[in-house]
């Protein structure tokens, strides 16, 4: 009886040790390079958010108040991801948008700080571009996409 409980133990133990967290999604995108090809085209910091999933101090960046009219481009690709009219103020630091433009942004699902969070990403060249949440302005999606400034670009209008 012993060994049948030890080795239950076991099995519950290594069963719950999972590495299905740590594993990202895998996707294809239209846009590939090197990493040496990445960093000759990016900032470091571009760099750092875009294609190792960093994050930029809140309130570092000039697009965080930036409300001129225009679009917000993947800084790496230049794939349209907001529109302006998206974008709110959300006293977090970083410019959020309420909605994506449909088709440019893939999701998916980010465990690092041990929860679970929506991550977003350039859907064209797979560049790390910030979460979404659910605390966004309830009288249009009640989004959040909190995006780094250094993941984008401004196009005025």
């Amino acid at each position: 009886m012993k060994q049948i409980s030890l080795l239950l133990i076991i099995f519950v133990i290594t069963g719950c040790n999972s590495s299905a967290q740590d594993k990202k999604e895998t996707a294809t995108y239209a846009v590939v390079k090197t990493e040496a090809e990445w960093k000759a085209e990016l900032t470091d910091l571009q760099f750092h958010i875009l294609r190792e999933a960093g994050t930029e101090q809140p309130f570092t960046s000039a697009l965080n108040k930036n409300y001129s009219p225009g679009v917000y481009v993947c800084a790496a690709c230049q794939t349209p991801l907001f529109k302006s009219e998206y974008k709110f103020d959300s006293g977090t630091g970083w410019p959020s948008f309420d909605r994506e433009i449909k088709g440019n942004v893939a999701f998916s699902t980010d465990y690092n700080l041990g929860y679970e969070r929506v991550e977003e990403h350039c859907a064209v060249c797979g560049g790390h571009l910030g979460h979404v949440f659910d605390d966004g302005p309830r009288d249009t999606t009640g989004k959040r996409h909190c995006i780094n400034g250094a993941a984008l670009e401004f196009i005025p209008k």
